[in-house]
């Protein structure tokens, strides 16, 4: 069973340290799940929380994975034995993430040095002044180094929190844990931090009705035109509410929304490169292959036996 060591010391944020307990330490989505634990020096006060943790700090050496939650005070420098414990566990071998300001725990412990990484957009300067080795990149939702992961603040944080289950359990189980939790199934991390509307809202909200009308359509041909007509509005007023509200153009979201499918029913199903080709709209395996290994960075035969295995 995969472990996680969530860091938890005085100053950081209760958020962000709730947010990773709930999606790692929850039961019932799959079996093997995570084996949690929370590790500190001492008994640790979040606000007007209070939480005495299972291990001491060294425990983070042991886990797979590390996760340090947002630092509350950026102006202070972080304790010098969470700093030599997140090093220690990464020179152990483990992935280590930071959520929101997490990061200048993991830049002070060098682990950022000549990596690109981000930080809660209001601190992205900071975090740039106090460490240039650090490619700071203050307009993506998360980054992803491989064995070091760094994301902005707040939902940004449950994104990349998904993205991990999703590398270690599957696109299938990461989607289920989403509908769980009522979040998102999935927001790339390059996607912008600061958009006016993640997700639609409300009822009248102009994509509302849209977006579930396009994923029941994946297996079609459709074009920014064909979008347009069903909302009832101009191509360029349907590119502005998708960049308000997503991020991102039409195009790209749906080609998102494609690769999504493709990576579910190579997990789940036997079928075909080229019967998944046809049923996410792709046409033809070879368009499938381009467009999945350039997002998702390896082959769908790859992905598949990965997973299967």
């Amino acid at each position: 069973m995969p472990t996680v060591a969530l860091a938890a010391t005085d100053g950081m944020l209760h958020f962000e340290l709730a947010l990773a307990h709930e999606v790692f330490g929850a039961d019932g989505v799959v079996s093997p799940w995570y084996d949690l634990a929370i590790c500190g020096s001492a008994p640790v006060t979040l606000g007007r929380f209070h939480l005495v943790p299972d291990h001491g700090l060294d425990h983070l050496a042991r886990a797979d994975t590390v996760i340090v939650p947002g630092w509350t005070d950026v102006d202070v420098d972080p304790p010098e034995d969470l700093v030599d414990a997140v090093r220690a566990a990464h020179e152990a071998g483990a992935r280590v993430a930071s959520l929101c300001t997490g990061a200048f725990v993991l830049a002070a412990a060098g682990l950022l040095d000549g990596r690109r990484a981000t930080t809660h957009w209001a601190h992205t300067e900071e975090l740039a002044a106090r460490y240039p080795r650090v490619e700071v990149d203050p307009d993506v939702l998360y980054v992803d180094n491989g064995s070091v992961l760094t994301s902005a603040g707040k939902a940004a944080a449950m994104d990349l929190c998904l993205h991990l289950v999703r590398l270690d359990h599957g696109s299938a189980v990461a989607n289920t844990l989403a509908r769980r939790l009522v979040v998102p199934p999935h927001r790339a991390g390059g996607q912008a931090q600061f958009v006016s509307t993640p997700v639609p809202t409300t009822d009248d909200h102009p994509l509302t009705a849209l977006l579930p009308w396009i994923t029941r359509r994946l297996d079609r041909p459709l074009t920014v035109v064909d979008l347009a007509r069903q909302a009832n509005m101009s191509t360029r007023t349907l590119g502005r509410h998708f960049h308000a509200s997503t991020g991102t153009t039409p195009l790209r979201w749906l080609l998102t929304q494609r690769i999504r499918r493709a990576q579910e029913m190579l997990e789940t199903t036997d079928d075909s490169v080229d019967v998944i080709a046809a049923a996410t709209g792709m046409g033809t395996a070879a368009t499938l292959r381009r467009h999945f290994n350039r997002t998702v960075g390896v082959p769908p035969d790859t992905y598949r036996r990965t997973f299967r295995a």
